[in-house]
């Protein structure tokens, strides 16, 4: 399983670049930490492609490390949306709060060492559950589901 630092790096580094598209390796945990990007507003589009181009049709005729995901990066007056994309959990040092510290830091209050989520900020969570395994930590409180904090995104 690729680690999420990386697509933490690559999404951030796109964005200070100001490309507009921007390939990660094509996984379950990849697809589904852009997805709720995607949701919260911080990218406009995401497709499945090579590492040539976003192409949907090549995509299954590729092998399995060709594959990636494309996400189309979102601008407002040429600024960038995304400011900020770091991590909490790290391989060394995992964060796993329950349902009472996710409310505190949805709150304003700082829950371990993770410091509260700002206007317009996103903490993605990774819970135990099958159909709901990654979420954004405002979802994860209204579901009543505690995990592992994974990164956060401003």
């Amino acid at each position: 399983m690729p680690l999420p630092y990386d697509l933490c790096a690559r999404v951030q580094n796109a964005f200070r670049a100001r490309h507009r598209h921007v390939a990660v390796d094509h996984s379950t945990q990849n697809l589904a930490v852009l997805s709720i990007l995607l949701r919260s507003g911080f990218l406009s589009n995401l497709t499945r492609g090579t590492i040539a181009a976003p192409s949907p049709s090549d995509f299954n005729r590729v092998g399995e490390a060709q594959r990636r995901i494309w996400a189309e990066l979102k601008y407002r007056d040429d600024r960038p949306l995304l400011s900020n994309m770091s991590l909490i959990s790290l391989p060394s040092r995992r964060v796993f709060m329950d349902l009472g510290e996710i409310r505190r830091i949805c709150s304003g209050r700082r829950a371990q060492t993770v410091k509260p989520l700002g206007l317009g900020e996103i903490a993605v969570v990774k819970t135990r559950s099958k159909e709901h395994e990654w979420l954004e930590a405002r979802e994860a409180l209204m579901l009543g589901l505690d995990g592992e904090i994974i990164c956060r995104a401003r």
